[in-house]
């Protein structure tokens, strides 16, 4: 394909930038203890996580992607596992490598970039400053930011607009078919990784634009300035 000279990039953050399933693992965890129920486990966790915080309780204590708990229950544990990711944030969550040399390489070409998540503010902001991030992004548009998450696509439109940027000139670098469907609603051109979270599936199965190990490969596909 031809090299990309996007007006902007936007990037999520889980299994994008940042491996954060050990934290969200061990509150799972900690929180089925707390309910007396069976402990989950990060290779579950790994194939739950993509859609919010809110979602991943629910996926855990139904032990399923699809599906939904006892409200009652889910009552009951959804403040035990904020409480425990407050604390437990950025304590064994890491990021990807390649992702700071990828970064730094679009911002000195020129390119605009910014992050967008479903995961919660309160969440974003503490772990991207942890991780060293955080500044690297003109802005960060959260989970609770828009009145929909990915995969509608009005967080896409709405960094774009923040931009300045029509969509289809615009590039969502992502993991999951959550920012597939995402970017393809919103008219953005979509790249993933392949080490990140998508439910357990193969993302190639979404067609991305292109497919990437790492972000040192972004010079095979954006145009250097």
């Amino acid at each position: 394909m031809e090299k990309l000279k996007p007006g902007f990039v936007l990037f999520d953050l889980d299994g994008t930038l940042i491996d954060s399933v050990p934290d969200l693992a061990y509150c799972v965890d900690e929180m089925m203890k707390q309910l007396d129920m069976p402990v989950r486990g990060e290779a579950a966790v790994r194939d739950w996580v993509g859609n919010g915080v809110q979602r991943l309780t629910e996926r855990a204590l139904i032990n399923a992607v699809e599906g939904m708990p006892d409200q009652a229950l889910m009552d009951k544990a959804y403040p035990i596992f904020l409480e425990l990711y407050t604390h437990n944030n950025a304590v064994r969550s890491c990021v990807y490598d390649g992702v700071v040399e990828g970064i730094e390489w679009m911002l000195k070409q020129g390119y605009r970039i910014a992050c967008v998540t479903n995961k919660a503010e309160a969440f974003t902001i503490p772990l991207l400053k942890d991780k060293g991030l955080h500044d690297y992004f003109e802005f960060i548009v959260s989970g609770d930011t828009c009145a929909e998450k990915k995969p509608h696509p009005m967080p896409l439109l709405h960094a774009a607009k923040l931009m300045g940027v029509e969509p289809e000139n615009a590039l969502m670098v992502g993991d999951s078919r959550s920012d597939v469907k995402a970017a393809r609603a919103a008219g953005f051109h979509i790249f993933c990784m392949t080490y990140g979270y998508n439910h357990g599936e193969d993302i190639r199965d979404y067609n991305p634009d292109v497919i990437m190990d790492s972000f040192a490969e972004f010079p095979n596909y954006i145009e250097s300035k």
